[in-house]
């Protein structure tokens, strides 16, 4: 079974034009209880499942600027 079957992906508005981008599905939340995640440059490659807690760990750690170099 494809557990991203009708998986509705989308990129970032803020993504810029240089494909260092990840697509996300958050259609699956209410399906799977997960977020897919795939590289925008590799539709066709792997990609991950993340649960939702998880996912919005990661998010909120983003906005908090943990990520910044």
């Amino acid at each position: 079974m494809n557990e991203f079957a009708g998986a509705v992906w989308r990129t970032s508005s803020r993504s810029n034009d240089q494909g260092l981008c990840v697509e996300v599905a958050d259609n699956l939340v209410g399906v799977l209880g997960v977020v897919g995640v795939r590289d925008s440059k590799d539709q066709a490659g792997p990609r991950l499942a993340v649960s939702l807690p998880g996912w919005t760990a990661f998010v909120a750690a983003i906005r908090a600027g943990q990520f910044r170099p």
